[in-house]
């Protein structure tokens, strides 16, 4: 190898050649083959996307030429301005580069272009026409090609055209400047294929003068800003030539509609185009191809969902009769502006971007230039509703095109400057990464590639100089877009938003109430009002909530009832207004404000507890203070209030207060998805625990004072039973417990039931901080028994008249506070009754009996059975009495199920293979959800009945919020039903034995 090719093989790998080798090679065979070579091939190949590609093309073109007898067109380009465009082109797209090879005459084409050939001066319309012999001047254009002829004609004229604008496109420094000229002229490109199409059908269809058909742009088509390979969405639209009968002139229509398409997108020997999707027409696919404007305007006015006026913002008359298309927009137009007034609009087109992302494949997430969060449809949205929210009285907004629409969204004050110059520069950018993604084989891809070498292409092409620089941009932009688009998708601009500029601020009431009801508040005069309220004036407090509101608007818009959300805020706000940590909290904290704003609109049960103690706010800017509280915590903080104090009034509203707190924080934790059901019904009742205990001490000291006693001559111990003892209590829950003593003092027994008593007042008596009802109902004999029992007797009791139900009930028996020896006593007493050596035949029919009778009589009237989370088919207490049968069966011998939590006896049980796990997994999801569903009921706040689903699916939907689950009210309701069922199945063969005939 000479010294001139090492120098060349060194300057053609700081270019960007991979391959030097072979890159030489192509070189020498280039220039063997032109007999001419490359000035200076290192730079030639430096401008190239893909020097290896952009070469290898070359090569194949020059033999092509060559053999067509045009070479000397090819070689009158060196070292011209034409000729690097060319290479450019050949570097960047394979598929033209095929193009060319197939069709060596249009060398040429690059010669004849002016220097500084500008986008959108050559008439796409008049060319593609002439391509099939059709006048362009005629108010009907015929070809004179008809046929395939015809439509290979189109196809290359097509394709000559499409290689001139990528050639322009390629070859400018800075692609983002001249993307919005290369996306309309593309637009145009399309619009004149599918009118040189129309004049093929036509040539073909001897009766088209009885019909006048339009073709009508839709999406980026008829914005003008479409890529290079993307389908063409159009809808078709007729009326019938003077003279001419309605229904013939449709079926005519509908032949010349369906030819013109097949022009475009079916194969042949010159390849399709692109595909031409008619879909978005009313009734979709299954709707007439082609309508008259009335029976459109029909559609529209009685059936059209909120998507499809999004969709005819778009609309633009791109072929066809142009009178009938300007009158398809102007009944049309009206209906898009006005669609904002429809019920439902703001929660469909909100819905419709969540449907929009939840489709995207999870590996596509990061790749997704176009669906994914941050990308092309994050910008569209959020212009699109501003645009649909706002048109209606401001005409200046009615814009077609994505850019042109948000230059006037910044004019008109709606987005302010800073935030509209990132959005523009992000769309640009994206979508020329698009373009030149689809370039390269003109494919349709929106992805970002995987591949290194894809990725150095697509980096050169886009005028990055290294991948890694582009992958930062990539980054930076899909997190600024989706910054952008979850503040402007909710937020409305207000006049009362004091930092706003002049030009940002030119908005009066009537636009804010707008803005307001377009992100989902019921009542945007009163929200207006609150946000007043919050914001005037020009102190301190008013300055920060200026800064904040943004931001919490569209949060807020996000929960259930954003009207009652930001009420709550305006009355906590006034409440803590003298609190310097509050406004400070939600101004710096990354999370406070939204959580509080999401906790305020979704919750009533959390609002109540935050305005009944302000301070607890501070939790919002610290997960970790929103975890429940470890039980041996609570213990220590209950232990030092009976310890700073004797005052049992004292103590016992402080044990309230803690209990209260901990539900508060439990909620809110649970409503912002930090924990799940099943852990805050533990951690509610492990704040059950501390606070029984603790009532409890004071008890016993209340009652020895009174009865002049030092101690107490008696042990204690208070026994949950239940949820309660399962540790499975909801918000809202009564505490199910035994009281049981041992001493052997003459007034031990009315000494224990004073105790039980006192705690009972305690816990229920009326003070600052909530009640906790005490339900000892499953005492032995019930209400008919003594509220406290002795150890004896309870022994006694169960030994001898105890029926198999209590047995039952003692599987969750756990006691919870009190004398350890006589917790550990009475524990080793029941556990002979729970956990029988063998569970008799007529136990096991009792319970089944007394299970059925449940199922029929307790259920309140009234209550659809399917809808009762606790005692309808396939709910809790199908799952649990199921588990509790195996457990009376088996927890003699198998340790693990003496357990008083549900799923962890079921779990036990799988691993003893008493139940298959298709089983268990069918009863532990049926439980699951019940008991979410249960603690989202108490956490909404509404229901007076909360065992019961609601028959609103829209208070359904709020449910599936609290628990953080994306289902439509339907499909909860699905969800729910397909569980109970499958559970009720098991429940039929374990517990009833059914197919056993049992």
């Amino acid at each position: 190898m000479s010294s001139r090719e090492v120098s060349l093989a060194t300057r053609l790998r700081r270019a960007g050649v991979s391959d030097t080798e072979r890159a030489l090679s192509l070189i020498q065979q280039i220039e063997h083959v032109a007999g001419v070579g490359l000035e200076d091939p290192a730079l030639a190949v430096s401008y190239l996307a893909d020097p290896e590609t952009g070469l290898l093309q070359l090569l194949r073109l020059a033999e092509a030429a060559r053999d067509s007898g045009h070479l000397e067109d090819l070689v009158a380009l060196r070292d011209r301005r034409a000729g690097a465009r060319l290479g450019v082109l050949l570097g960047a797209s394979v598929a033209l580069g095929d193009f060319l090879v197939r069709h060596p005459e249009y060398i040429a084409d690059f010669d004849a272009w002016p220097e500084d050939d500008a986008l959108g001066t050559v008439d796409q319309r008049r060319v593609l026409l002439e391509a099939v012999g059709a006048d362009p001047d005629a108010d009907v254009p015929v070809a004179s090609m008809a046929g395939s002829d015809g439509v290979a004609a189109m196809r290359v004229a097509y394709r000559r055209q499409l290689m001139r604008v990528a050639a322009v496109d390629l070859f400018e420094d800075v692609p983002a400047t001249v993307f919005p000229a290369v996306a309309a002229v593309l637009a145009d490109l399309a619009g004149a294929a599918l009118e040189a199409g129309l004049a093929i059908a036509r040539a073909d269809e001897p009766d088209h003068a009885l019909t006048r058909l339009a073709i009508i742009g839709m999406g980026k088509c008829g914005a003008r800003e479409l890529n290079y390979v993307s389908d063409v969405d159009v809808i078709f639209a007729a009326e019938p030539a003077e003279g001419a009968e309605d229904d013939v002139s449709l079926k005519i229509a509908t032949r010349l509609a369906a030819a013109a398409s097949r022009a475009c997108d079916r194969p042949g020997p010159e390849p399709a185009l692109w595909q031409v999707d008619a879909n978005l027409r009313p009734e979709g696919k299954d709707g007439a191809l082609v309508r008259g404007i009335g029976s459109h305007q029909a559609y529209y006015e009685r059936w059209a969902q909120t998507w499809e006026f999004q969709a005819l913002l778009k609309a633009r008359p791109i072929a066809g009769d142009p009178e009938v298309g300007q009158h398809y927009l102007d009944a049309m137009s009206p209906l898009v502006w006005n669609a904002v007034e429809r019920d439902g609009f703001v929660e469909s087109a909100q819905a419709m971007r969540r449907r929009v992302e939840e489709h995207v494949p999870a590996h596509e997430q990061e790749r997704q230039i176009k669906l994914g969060p941050g990308g092309l449809r994050d910008v569209e949205f959020t212009i699109q509703l501003l645009q649909l929210v706002h048109g209606r009285h401001d005409p200046s907004l009615r814009s077609r095109t994505t850019l042109d629409a948000l230059a006037a969204l910044r004019r008109g004050g709606y987005v302010g400057r800073p935030d509209a110059a990132k959005m523009d520069r992000s769309y640009r950018q994206l979508r020329v990464w698009e373009h030149r993604l689809q370039l390269r084989k003109l494919q349709r891809t929106h992805l970002m590639p995987v591949d290194d070498a894809d990725k150095r292409v697509l980096a050169r092409a886009s005028g990055f100089a290294t991948v890694e620089y582009m992958e930062e941009v990539w980054h930076d932009i899909r997190r600024d877009v989706r910054a952008m688009h979850l503040e402007m998708f909710y937020r409305p601009l207000l006049p009362v938003m004091a930092s706003l500029s002049a030009d940002e601020a030119r908005l009066d009431d009537a636009a804010a109430r707008d803005r307001l009801a377009a992100v989902g508040f019921d009542d945007p005069q009163a929200a207006l009002r609150h946000i007043t309220a919050l914001t005037e004036g020009v102190s301190r407090r008013a300055a920060i909530q200026r800064q904040l509101l943004p931001a919490m608007i569209g949060w807020f818009a996000q929960g259930a009832d954003p009207d009652s959300g930001l009420l709550a805020f305006r009355k906590l706000s006034e409440q803590l207004k003298d609190a310097q940590w509050y406004l400070k909290l939600l101004r710096d904290s990354g999370s406070a404000a939204e959580r509080l704003a999401r906790l305020l609109s979704t919750s009533v049960y959390v609002t109540d507890a935050l305005l009944a103690s302000a301070e607890d706010v501070t939790w919002l800017g610290d997960t970790a203070a929103l975890s429940p509280r470890a039980p041996e915590r609570l213990a220590r903080e209950a232990d030092a209030i009976l310890t700073r104090s004797d005052d049992a009034d004292q103590c016992i509203t402080a044990l309230r207060g803690l209990r209260r707190r901990e539900l508060a924080r439990t909620a809110a934790a649970d409503v912002l998805g930090i924990i799940d059901s099943v852990q805050a019904a533990a951690s509610v009742s492990t704040a059950a625990d501390v606070l029984i205990a603790g009532a409890l001490r004071i008890a016993s000291a209340v009652v020895a004072r009174e009865e002049g006693m030092d101690d107490l001559p008696i042990e204690f111990i208070v026994v949950a039973m239940g949820r309660y003892g399962g540790s499975e209590m909801s918000y809202t829950s009564d505490a199910d417990v035994q009281f049981v003593f041992d001493g052997d003092h003459p007034d031990a027994a009315s000494l224990a039931v004073k105790v039980a008593k006192r705690i009972q007042r305690l816990l229920k008596q009326v003070n600052p901080q909530p009640a906790l009802e005490i339900d000892a109902d499953l005492r032995p004999e019930g209400r008919n028994g003594p509220l406290a029992r002795s150890l004896a007797s309870s022994t006694e009791y169960y030994e001898r008249w105890s029926d198999p139900w209590e047995a039952q009930a003692l599987l969750r028996a756990r006691p919870c506070a009190g004398s350890p020896e006589l917790l550990e006593r009475f524990t080793a007493m029941i556990d002979a009754v729970r956990y029988p050596a063998e569970l008799p035949a007529s136990a096991l029919k009792q319970m089944r009996t007394l299970k059925a009778r449940m199922e029929s009589e307790r259920l309140p009237r009234g209550v659809d059975p399917r809808r009762h989370l606790k005692l309808g088919p396939g709910g809790l207490s199908d799952v649990e009495w199921t588990v509790q049968l195996l457990q009376l069966q088996h927890a003699h011998r198998v340790e693990a199920l003496r357990t008083t939590r549900t799923r962890e006896a079921l779990h036990a049980a799988v691993s003893a293979e008493l139940i298959s796990a298709e089983d268990a997994a069918e009863l532990d999801e049926a439980w699951v959800l019940a008991t979410d569903l249960r603690g989202a009921l108490a956490l909404r706040g509404r229901e007076r009945t909360p065992d019961v689903l609601p028959g609103d699916t829209r208070e359904l939907k709020v449910l599936a919020e609290i628990m953080n689950v994306r289902d439509t009210g339907a499909e909860l309701l699905d969800r729910h039903g397909r569980a109970t069922r499958h559970a009720r199945a098991v429940t039929e063969r374990v517990f009833f034995g059914w197919e056993s005939g049992t």
